[in-house]
């Protein structure tokens, strides 16, 4: 009795296995099978540079769990290339995060993340990436060039930081009233010295010397007005100081 509770049960479980094995026959469905995700849909839109449909279709590859590691990263690096292009930087710089977590290999994606983080503003993060792409490409030229610019870039702000405040004369010479204002005043030290810088470039790039000289007079009698109207009812020196700074600024710019 036993031996044949057996066996119908086995006959039983066969045939409901031979079941769901002709179930899946004529769906075409295979149910213990995984189905690798197919990349293709996502790689077509990024190759035809249609960046909703390459932020849809390659969303749906990348949170596909039977995606394959190689599918994924081409899929986030054209969805990151997408949102760049955008102006979606944070989700970009995201997606070269996962991208560069996946392959830590790719100078390409690392020089992309750091013009990224150089366009919202974070220098030493965009000079760091530049140097990784550098140190996994010494040939890359973009991120030498990104890396070049960068480094001048920071160097530039550097030297501002250390005149930061301070005007184009010496602050312990100063006698006159005006002058000792300004040293007191680090906006208006700054204007001071964006005045000089931009009076000597013009000088310096004026087509003829006389011209030059011409200038030359031209910021002398502002430092006279400057230095015989300070003080007086009505006078703004910030603004005739950036006034002059605007009127330098249109020389330079012809």
């Amino acid at each position: 009795m036993q031996s044949w509770l057996f066996i119908r049960r086995a006959i039983v479980a066969s045939s409901f296995c031979m079941a769901l094995a002709q179930h899946a026959s004529a769906t075409g469905v295979e149910p213990l099978k995984d189905v690798q995700a197919d990349p293709a849909p996502c790689l077509a839109a990024a190759g035809a540079d249609d960046d909703d449909k390459v932020v849809e279709l390659c969303t749906d590859l990348i949170d596909n769990e039977n995606t394959a590691k190689a599918d994924r990263v081409k899929a986030l690096i054209a969805r990151g290339d997408a949102y760049a292009r955008k102006d979606m930087v944070d989700r970009a710089i995201s997606d070269y995060d996962s991208v560069l977590g996946l392959d830590p290999t790719l100078a390409d994606i690392f020089n992309a993340r750091g013009e990224l983080w150089r366009k919202k503003g974070d220098r030493p993060r965009a000079l760091a990436d530049f140097g990784a792409a550098i140190k996994l490409n010494p040939d890359h030229a973009a991120a030498r060039a990104n890396y070049k610019s960068m480094a001048l870039e920071l160097e530039r702000l550097g030297a501002l930081m250390a005149v930061a405040g301070k005007p184009s004369f010496n602050c312990a010479k100063a006698r006159r009233a005006v002058e000792k204002v300004i040293c007191a005043n680090p906006e208006l030290a700054d204007l001071d010295r964006e005045i000089f810088a931009a009076n000597a470039r013009a000088v310096r790039e004026a087509e003829t010397p006389r011209a030059g000289r011409a200038l030359q007079r031209e910021q002398d009698e502002f430092i006279a007005r400057r230095n015989a109207e300070f003080g007086r009812p009505g006078y703004d020196l910030q603004k005739a100081m950036k006034q002059r700074l605007q009127q330098l600024n249109g020389v330079e710019a012809r």
